[in-house]
């Protein structure tokens, strides 16, 4: 194959298996759950290592492929389940822990990770190094894009992770030559036939956010999602026989009959069901999981989504509510949480801006003036139902009714009335506690985390990656990268890295945060960035100078901007606003990686240092517990900063340059 091709692929199978390892890790190591950054972090550090190898080494080395069966096997006999011991890392179900622990399972993923990620790595570097940068960059970028096209297709025609493994073996097999090591060979072929062994479970299936399974019980069927039970489906009078809060809503603030009624996180159908029973005139049942639906309307034994009362969308419920114009007598937020975060970004769950004060502003503009609102779960905290009371008690004017369901797991059911004088407490209201944590705001989406702080089980997390990463990179150059003459590459790894999280956060918030949206927001990144890379390869360009400024206003716009006035506009103005806010950085910022990355003596050492530098910025990402996503803008800016007065002399009076094509 000509070096171009080969590159294309060896790209694609790159970000193929970073996002395999990503969803399939995920599904079996629930720590990931809360560190969902962490296998994206370590894919870096294997990136990086794995284009200082190239440089250093003659062939390819066939044990990252051995890593790969390795610690796939070690995942599947050995999943891990919840750590109930650290109040900084929140949950709500009620699991036994099972597994390694999470001191020792997270540091050791991430080194499995990073090795692993060294064999497609070691790959591509090798093509790199036969073209010229911008070019090798091009077709990188490319592979990159096909790379994650074809793992979202698979995601939506349903396929799971035997046909992933089948895909990553054959690939990586066909780029390792006519003759591949026996190794590497009966390595990859191995890993496959686990996931193949996997995906023999009965009852096992794979939805856009999580591994499900399903097991008989009393009364109905149990569905677990990533290993942790998260559903069951049962007919109306064994729900409400064994949990009685489900129809306290339907007491404490719903006309009778309750109306049109919103369930937002309906799932298999349980609360639909008992909306129906209650005499609901209509229901419209937002989920944002396609296999949860189907399951319930498969499985539910009282057929709720059969009912022509009943409405289903599938989409993300905060987005649900900012674009119906829809009034409802009752809008029930059902058990919406998840054990998954958003790829790409670390401490946003796929529930998060559910629970803001904009949110919960926005689910009041839908009711009626006689309408009532209520949510459920088994909260686990004291200070997080203080803080979800003064959340509502803010938007409704009035305090809530709270009622706590026994004493294991903070269960309790909050409900509010437009009008106060509707509310029927029963003397259950908790007056909002004078230290409760303040409402959590869009920009700051984190209800779980209480204070204005990072968890110290964080810190610790993030100085055991950056020890480990410095450790691994001298062991793989053997002290000899040199990175002083690529010190401005570092920081745009850095500054760039948090610039596509603000971006795939802001979409989360903006349109949803459903798996499609995030495909379309990567997908649109790397599109970004390969305009900049074609613009630079075939256009003269300004001087760097003049880039960087274009780049520090269109920062400075970005952040001015505030993303409450995009939620007001219409969907197709919001996504023009949107995109030119998130991507003209993006385009700028690359324009002068384009320039700078063409110059450079060695590409592989030079991209290595920066993908590097952008594994540190996932480190960094964890800043926004404690300032926002809207100051990671100025974060950003900073590090482009340093990178731009950083830069080497022969740049810094250069003028436009025009790299070959090819």
């Amino acid at each position: 194959m000509r070096p171009s091709v080969r590159l294309v692929l060896a790209s694609a199978l790159m970000l193929f298996l970073e996002l395999v390892l990503i969803r399939w890790l995920g599904a079996n190591v629930v720590h990931l759950g809360y560190f969902t950054n962490f296998v994206l972090l370590g894919s870096f550090l294997g990136i990086g290592l794995g284009f200082v190898r190239a440089s250093r080494r003659p062939k390819p080395p066939p044990w990252p492929a051995v890593i790969l069966l390795l610690m796939t096997a070690a995942v599947f006999v050995f999943p891990v389940g919840i750590n109930r011991s650290d109040s900084d890392v929140l949950y709500f179900t009620n699991v036994e822990v099972t597994g390694p622990p999470m001191w020792l399972s997270l540091p050791l993923l991430f080194i499995a990770v990073a090795l692993v990620m060294v064999g497609p790595a070691d790959l591509v570097a090798r093509e790199f190094q036969k073209l010229a940068p911008l070019t090798a960059y091009r077709w990188d970028l490319v592979g990159s894009l096909i790379g994650i096209a074809s793992f979202t297709g698979l995601a939506f025609a349903g396929v799971g992770a035997a046909i992933w493994g089948v895909v990553v073996a054959l690939l990586w097999l066909a780029l390792s030559g006519p003759r591949p090591s026996v190794v590497t060979a009966a390595s990859l072929l191995a890993f496959s036939a686990i996931l193949i062994m996997e995906a023999s479970t009965v009852g096992l299936s794979w939805s856009p956010y999580s591994k499900l399974t399903l097991e008989e019980i009393p009364g109905g069927t149990l569905v677990s999602a990533n290993g942790v039970p998260h559903q069951a489906i049962q007919t109306i009078e064994t729900k409400l026989a064994n949990e009685p809060q489900y129809g306290l809503p339907y007491d404490r603030v719903a006309t009778n009959p309750p109306g049109d009624v919103l369930i937002v996180g309906a799932g298999t159908g349980n609360d639909v069901a008992i909306a129906l029973d209650r005499g609901a005139t209509s229901v419209t049942a937002v989920e944002i999981d396609p296999k949860l639906l189907d399951l319930g309307e498969e499985l539910h034994p009282d057929h709720p989504y059969d009912d022509p009362r009943v409405t289903t969308i599938n989409d993300d419920g905060r987005a649900f509510l900012e674009r119906t114009d829809q009034s409802f007598d009752l809008i029930l937020f059902a058990l919406p949480d998840s054990l998954t975060l958003v790829n790409g970004a670390g401490g946003v769950r796929l529930e998060s801006y559910l629970f803001t004060q904009e949110a919960m502003d926005a689910a009041h503009e839908r009711l009626t003036p006689t309408g009532g609102f209520a949510m459920y779960n088994y909260y686990r905290e004291d200070w997080l139902i203080d803080r979800l009371n003064a959340t509502v008690a803010t938007t409704f004017g009035h305090e809530p009714c709270v009622d706590r369901i026994g004493d294991a797991q903070g269960q309790a059911v909050l409900s509010a009335n437009v009008d106060f004088a509707l509310q029927r407490c029963a003397n259950t209201s908790d007056p909002v506690s004078a230290d409760a944590p303040a409402p959590a705001r869009d920009d700051r989406p984190f209800v779980y985390v209480k204070d204005r702080s990072i968890p110290p089980f964080y810190l610790l997390a993030v100085g055991v990656v950056i020890l480990i990463s410095l450790a691994m990179t001298q062991l793989f150059s053997g002290g000899r990268l040199s990175v002083f003459p690529y010190r401005d590459l570092f920081f745009m790894g850095a500054a760039f890295l948090l610039l596509e999280t603000k971006s795939v956060t802001t979409f989360a918030l903006l349109f949803g945060t459903t798996w499609l949206v995030n495909a379309i927001v990567f997908a649109g990144i790397l599109l970004t960035v390969l305009l900049a890379v074609e613009v630079t390869a075939r256009i003269r360009t300004p001087r760097l100078a003049v880039v960087y400024a274009l780049l520090g206003m269109s920062l400075a716009i970005a952040y001015v901007v505030s993303n409450t006035w995009i939620l007001g506009l219409p969907v197709i103005p919001r996504a023009l606003v949107a995109c030119t806010l998130a991507f003209a950085p993006i385009f700028f910022a690359n324009i002068a990686f384009a320039k700078r990355f063409a110059n450079s003596s060695s590409s592989t050492d030079a991209f290595a240092v920066n993908v590097i530098g952008a594994m540190v910025g996932g480190c960094m990402e964890y800043l926004a517990l404690i300032t926002g996503y809207r100051a990671l803008l100025i974060v950003v800016g900073l590090l482009y900063l340093a990178a731009f007065l950083l830069r080497p002399k022969e740049s810094a009076g250069a003028e436009a340059v025009t790299a070959s094509a090819d």
